[in-house]
């Protein structure tokens, strides 16, 4: 387990909760990451493969006359017919597309039994997003998600509204300790309802999550979602979701109640591991059915070396 909450020192441990501080410092090398439609030739979203980036809407700028290489897609027929000389329509990519980040904060995700809880590096990867996202002209907007409260903010392209998200990433990611009792989990579904409230077309969605409770019903909503919007799915798991090691043994507690798995017991072990597969197994079939973006990412590395991975880097500090 990354580190006991009950200790005095937990809570400034990196590892086990994030500050503002920690997140706000992650803007200078969030520059070096792309989330634009043209890919970095490595990146998981690059046009190779089977899912992409929509992209971003266009704004028409301009009419004016055919120069040889242009497109000629681009024509304005009428306007050729008109003055007997081809003329061409202009677009530019919008600069201020709206982002939608939804960050998992729920008891589920305050779990690690590598370097990191879930949860952090979920908040990490989300304040990478951000930062990046305002850097290349976009609106930055987002649901901070836990068990009893769901913090909204709209896409706005402002430090100061990336500023106020990341403060309730911290502070949700900071409420997350072993003797927190939940009477009821968050629903998943809850967040997506609230994400197709505010994300009606051309957003990029992005969820940092690590999928738990999902349903028939999710995939419905992921799939209106993602029917006039990009989103990315960023699954964040522990090492122990691909295998238990020998021999395992651990304590586990909802804040009230508490019970010791032995998956030294092969029938146990067996239906841990069923249960753990199976949620990302599912989440796979339906990124590949509707196309989505699958980025898994795990506690045992930092979220920066990970979105580097998946992402590629732009080269330079754009």
């Amino acid at each position: 387990m990354a580190a006991s909450a009950h200790s005095p020192t937990a809570r400034h441990d990196p590892r086990v909760h994030v500050d503002l501080r920690q997140l706000l410092r992650l803007a200078g090398p969030a520059r070096r990451l792309s989330l634009l439609p043209r890919q970095p030739a490595q990146s998981v979203l690059n046009g190779r493969h089977a899912s992409k980036l929509r992209g971003r809407g266009l704004n028409f700028e301009e009419l004016r006359s055919y120069l040889a290489g242009d497109d000629i897609r681009t024509i304005d027929w009428k306007v050729t017919a008109r003055t007997g000389k081809p003329h061409v329509r202009v677009y530019t990519e919008e600069r201020d597309r709206p982002a939608l980040l939804l960050v998992d904060q729920r008891m589920s995700m305050f779990f690690g039994s590598r370097v990191y809880m879930k949860s952090v590096v979920a908040a990490e990867a989300a304040a990478l997003a951000a930062h990046r996202l305002l850097a290349q002209g976009d609106r930055v907007g987002g649901l901070v998600f836990g068990d009893d409260a769901v913090a909204e903010h709209r896409p706005v392209r402002s430090p100061v509204a990336v500023h106020r998200f990341l403060t309730s990433v911290a502070a949700a990611n900071q409420h997350l300790h072993a003797a927190r009792a939940v009477a009821q989990p968050g629903s998943f579904n809850a967040l997506l309802r609230a994400a197709g409230r505010i994300a009606k077309t051309n957003y990029l969605v992005m969820v940092f999550s690590d999928f738990d409770g999902i349903d028939d019903d999710t995939e419905r909503l992921l799939r209106g979602l993602a029917r006039h919007n990009d989103v990315l799915l960023f699954s964040v798991a522990d090492p122990l979701a691909e295998a238990l090691p020998p021999g395992f043994r651990a304590a586990i507690s909802d804040g009230e109640l508490q019970a010791e798995i032995n998956a030294a017991d092969g029938r146990i072990r067996e239906r841990i591991e069923t249960v753990l597969r199976g949620r990302l197994a599912r989440l796979d079939r339906w990124a590949r059915k509707y196309r989505l973006p699958f980025l898994p990412m795990t506690t045992a590395s930092p979220a920066l070396d990970q979105l580097r991975h998946l992402l590629g880097r732009t080269g330079r500090a754009s």
